[in-house]
């Protein structure tokens, strides 16, 4: 189970054939990889399980393998567009996941490829920028100049980039990290990095364009991807407003609203989970999370509601179709503003 959908199997993967499961989405949500926080954001499960699977039948019809095999209504896989109501839960294609073992903070990805083979998830995080918003971690971890930007920093509002970036960062540590290039190609196995960026590449384009079709901007995302009898599919979830940000006329639409939230309203919570994170790094501890001695509280409900119209109004938004009974989204993006 991730902190924010269950994961079921039907027939497990083998070191030669995929295995068959589902995604089940819930209205749980997680902000700076704590897992699950204490409340549920109504409807957002639905609306990630919407774009996810819209997003997926769009990869499709481009070309671009992956391991979506439909929605799942009445016990039956459809293609979202033959489904009556917007769906909870995804079928897929299944590929091995070996455990990764570790002393501290020293990952043996050698153990992982050798028990991997030819069948699996590769651990890695491939992160595509096209612009660099406020909240955004290459601020912190890099400067304007190594991206030829003409800033002596990174200015208080967001970046467009003439070319879009791609990153690559860890899956399965305890705290993701981001790697050079080679330390990427090698944590990838048998899937060339090259391969993956191509990949990258190729959804972010088709994101991109699908956002400003529905009058969102697309500024940065992720993909994950399994590798299988030589091929590189998209895996886990591709384009939704917790794997991607997106705006609308200027306003975050994605998860970060609910990060900078927390951040204005729960500040010590935030700075907690911070100093955990130093601490763990600083002594090789894996898991931070033990270290944090200060819990997250809940949000009020009118927060969460505007959340809930956020997700819903810019699914409908995005996808060009009415499947949530959401404001408009200029409607729900004020409310955003007024957050």
């Amino acid at each position: 189970m991730t902190s924010v959908k269950e994961f079921r199997i039907e027939e497990p993967a083998s070191a030669d054939e995929l295995g068959l499961g589902a995604f089940v989405f819930t209205d749980d949500y997680s902000v700076f990889d704590w897992g699950k926080m204490p409340d549920q954001i109504p409807s957002k499960g639905a609306s990630l399980c919407s774009m996810g699977a819209f997003n997926f039948e769009l990869l499709e019809d481009e070309g671009v393998p992956t391991h979506y095999r439909g929605v799942v209504e009445d016990g039956e896989v459809v293609p979202l567009r033959e489904a009556s109501r917007p769906p909870w839960e995804m079928a897929i294609d299944l590929t091995q996941v070996p455990d990764l073992p570790h002393e501290g903070r020293d990952y043996d990805y050698d153990a992982f490829h050798a028990e991997a083979g030819e069948n699996y998830l590769v651990p890695l995080e491939i992160v595509f920028r096209n612009r660099v918003p406020v909240g955004s971690s290459l601020r912190s971890r890099t400067d304007p100049a190594d991206h030829g930007l003409d800033f002596d920093s990174w200015p208080d509002e967001a970046v467009d980039l003439d070319e879009p970036i791609v990153e690559f960062s860890t899956k399965y540590e305890e705290s993701d990290r981001y790697l050079s290039r080679e330390e990427a190609d090698d944590i990838a196995g048998i899937a060339h990095i090259d391969d993956l960026e191509a990949v990258a590449r190729e959804v972010n384009r088709i994101v991109t364009e699908q956002a400003a079709a529905g009058g969102l901007t697309h500024e940065d995302g992720k993909i994950e991807c399994l590798y299988f009898d030589g091929e590189i599919r998209v895996a886990d979830v591709v384009g939704t407003f917790d794997e991607n940000r997106f705006s609308y006329e200027g306003t975050q639409i994605s998860k970060e609203v609910i990060r900078q939230y927390h951040k204005r309203t729960q500040p010590e919570w935030v700075e907690a989970v911070g100093a955990a994170k130093e601490q763990a790094k600083a002594e090789n501890i894996a898991d931070w999370r033990e270290l944090c001695e200060v819990q997250p509280d809940h949000l009020d409900e009118d927060v969460l509601q505007v959340a809930s119209d956020m997700y819903t109004a810019g699914a409908n938004a995005y996808t060009g179709l009415e499947l949530f009974d959401a404001p408009p989204i200029d409607s729900a993006i004020g409310a955003v503003r007024r957050l």
